[in-house]
């Protein structure tokens, strides 16, 4: 059995506070193999607890270098919130790299160079990774649950406007955001993967969705689907998922079986 670990810290751009952890390394035969450079960043939703020790944990014993960033204006990060489209901050840190990250913990610094980097968004940040898989330096994306038409969840059981007020009420300064920036959402061009439909790669996407999700409705999904030829597997129980969702053997195998497929 191998040990959890505690995530490292580091920073991105001198604003978007990351948690990382090392792929580990993998065994044949009880012979140690050459040291993984595959990089899977995990997109979060909005809101919620910054805490992904487990599933981060999964990812790191799979192979992976994994990173759990913290959107500019979110958490312990800086900047605002929604200024910039989050999928910028994915890209920002994927820059960064090659070019090196210091480990807040050693003050050692880390340069990844990686032809294998791969994007899991939940929820919020299904948009994320959709978005910055037109990037060539991104081989596969995963979105769970994930926005595909804010235009379309105007009129869940979290319509924007609602949960606009709950992020501020509940969550403080823990999102600094201008309503000026969270309203661009509502008018369907900003951070929406369906108005770039037409610029996407299908063949990166793999998209999860419940039927009987009530927050962000499946119909958009396979709307997306359709448009975009990108894969998509509906359940049809399971409600809202998260991230957390890949400590479930059988989505795991899904999400790997696409990823390394």
């Amino acid at each position: 059995m191998v040990e959890k670990i505690k995530p490292s810290r580091t920073v991105f751009k001198g604003e978007i506070i990351t948690e990382f952890l090392p792929a580990r390394p993998q065994h044949a035969g009880g012979a140690p193999t050459k040291a993984s450079k595959k990089v899977i960043i995990l997109c979060p939703g909005v809101p919620g607890v910054p805490h992904r020790d487990e599933v981060m944990n999964l990812l790191s014993k799979k192979g992976f270098w994994v990173f759990h960033p913290r959107y500019r204006g979110t958490w312990e990060s800086k900047g605002k919130f929604l200024k910039k489209s989050p999928h910028q901050d994915i890209l920002d840190i994927i820059d960064q790299l090659p070019r090196g990250f210091k480990d807040s913990e050693t003050g050692k610094t880390i340069r990844l160079k990686s032809d294998e980097i791969y994007l899991i968004g939940g929820s919020f940040g299904g948009p994320a990774a959709i978005l910055a898989s037109k990037d060539s330096r991104i081989k596969k994306v995963v979105s769970i649950s994930g926005v595909t038409d804010w235009r379309r969840n105007l009129r869940t059981v979290e319509p924007l406007d609602q949960m606009k007020k709950y992020v501020k009420e509940y969550f403080g300064r823990a999102y600094d955001f201008d309503n000026k920036d969270w309203d661009k959402l509502e008018k369907g061009k900003f951070y929406n993967p369906i108005a770039e439909a037409k610029n996407l790669d299908s063949r990166k996407i793999f998209m999860i969705h419940c039927q009987d999700d009530d927050i962000v409705l499946w119909q958009p999904a396979e709307k997306f689907a359709k448009i975009t030829g990108a894969k998509l597997w509906l359940l049809k129980k399971g409600g809202h998922l998260g991230l957390s969702v890949l400590l479930d053997p059988k989505i795991s195998k899904k999400v790997f079986d696409f990823l390394e497929g």
